[in-house]
């Protein structure tokens, strides 16, 4: 177990290290694969994507997948620190990724070499994927297809170790308010601006009827907003941006039509896919869960579960709070805990297979 903790975090100080922002991942899927080669474990790359499964995969017995995304935003303005510098504290690793989501790569990365050579009543596979912050087609929603063999998944995210047994989808919606261009000083046109105004007023005022039991309300904040192209034309465009947090009440056709019917300004949505996740009934994920008194909660936040259309749940080492902020930082005792409790999930998981 030490070995497996103390090469974890080794392995996360090169992977903070190395730059992988969406869609350039290439370097980091390099270094990982290279390193789980040098362990002997075989994978496979499915474009920057690593896929790797238990030494003794046997097709005809159900499948665990673990999955974390080795992809990362880009570094906040205000980071005080270099953001690919990982630091030397033996206590702590800092950077970019360090929480969101190196933590529960490397963590679970030590979890299934746990268990890569033994004989197990269920086979395990390693997914390690890119493009999760930007909702890349070619990640997860690339890698589980209708033919990926798994049918529940463990999904890698700073969650504290809590176990999040559903999740918030998230529809971003782009709005266009139109007017009439004039003179300032004539008081001529149709302000755009005033439009947009009106309607997020609305917006702001809107309640969705239906809260969900679990999740709540569906959450709504008008987040970016630019009209005008001088201080004395009238703007004839203003452009606000919506971001919804949906809950299983809603799909997110439903939520935009109620929106648009409310405003004057056009809406589009920027894709409707991102809809909200929640572990199946009577799962052997929460049966399992409740045998280990991992405590569980609803996470306002979205994730790779969205994209991998299998019963899951999401749990991992680090604290959401840290993620897309500067200076990020992941604790070593909190991965050494993910590691851990991985492990002890993975063996209680396939015990109850046998009862």
């Amino acid at each position: 177990m030490k070995t497996l903790i103390a090469d974890s975090i080794a392995l996360l100080r090169r992977m903070v290290a190395t730059p992988s922002p969406s869609f350039e991942e290439e370097a980091v899927c390099q270094l990982i694969q290279e390193q789980l080669e040098a362990w002997g474990i075989a994978c496979t790359r499915i474009g920057r994507n690593i896929v790797a499964r238990n030494r003794h995969y046997d097709a005809a017995l159900p499948t665990l997948a673990l999955d974390a995304h080795i992809d990362t935003v880009p570094p906040a303005e205000s980071y005080t620190r270099d953001p690919y510098d990982p630091g030397d504290d033996p206590d702590i690793v800092y950077g970019l990724g360090s929480n969101d989501d190196g933590g529960s790569v490397v963590a679970m990365i030590a979890a299934f070499r746990h268990f890569y050579a033994m004989h197990l009543p269920i086979n395990l596979v390693l997914t390690l994927s890119c493009e999760e912050e930007r909702s890349g087609p070619d990640g997860a929603a690339k890698l589980y297809g209708p033919d990926f063999d798994a049918e529940w998944v463990l999904v890698g995210e700073p969650t504290g170790m809590r176990a999040a047994t559903s999740e918030r989808g998230l529809l971003v919606i782009d709005a266009e308010a139109k007017g009439v261009s004039g003179h300032a000083a004539r008081d001529e046109g149709v302000n755009a601006l005033y439009i947009a105004l009106e309607d997020i007023a609305r917006l702001r005022a809107y309640r969705f009827r239906k809260v969900s039991p679990v999740m709540g309300s569906v959450r709504l904040n008008v987040t970016q907003i630019a009209a005008g192209s001088a201080h004395n034309v009238i703007p004839d465009n203003c452009r606000f941006v919506i971001d919804v947090r949906p809950t299983e009440q809603y799909a997110n056709e439903e939520i935009l039509e109620a929106l648009q019917a409310i405003c004057t300004s056009r809406l589009h949505a920027r894709n409707l896919r991102n809809r909200s996740s929640a572990t199946r009934p009577n799962s052997p994920l929460t049966v399992t869960l409740a045998k280990l008194g991992i405590p569980t909660f609803s996470s306002p936040t979205t994730s790779n579960w969205m994209r991998v259309g299998r019963d899951a749940i999401k749990m991992g080492p680090g604290d959401s709070a840290r993620s897309h902020r500067a200076d990020e930082y992941i604790r070593c005792d909190e991965i050494a805990q993910g590691v851990r409790q991985y492990i002890e999930f993975i063996r209680t998981f396939y015990g109850n297979t046998l009862e």
